[in-house]
């Protein structure tokens, strides 16, 4: 599974999406995530402002990643 490490305690869901490549743009994550194709953590998330912190797990369109905090 990828990480995506950050260096404060949180990242937003739609930010992350993009950071790991996942959507094009904001505007891509916000679609993805309203169409509830988005999982954190096992659970569709709706919130695109969504605070992720270390160990979130994220899945997407067959991709997964995971949040690394400092």
């Amino acid at each position: 599974m990828e990480e995506i490490r950050i260096r404060d305690e949180f990242i937003k869901l739609g930010q992350a999406l993009k950071l790991a490549g996942l959507v094009e743009s904001g505007v891509d994550a916000k679609i993805a995530v309203q169409d509830g194709l988005v999982k954190v953590n096992g659970q569709v998330e709706t919130q695109r402002g969504k605070k992720l912190v270390d160990n979130d797990k994220v899945s997407y369109n067959g991709s997964s990643f995971v949040i690394r905090a400092k």
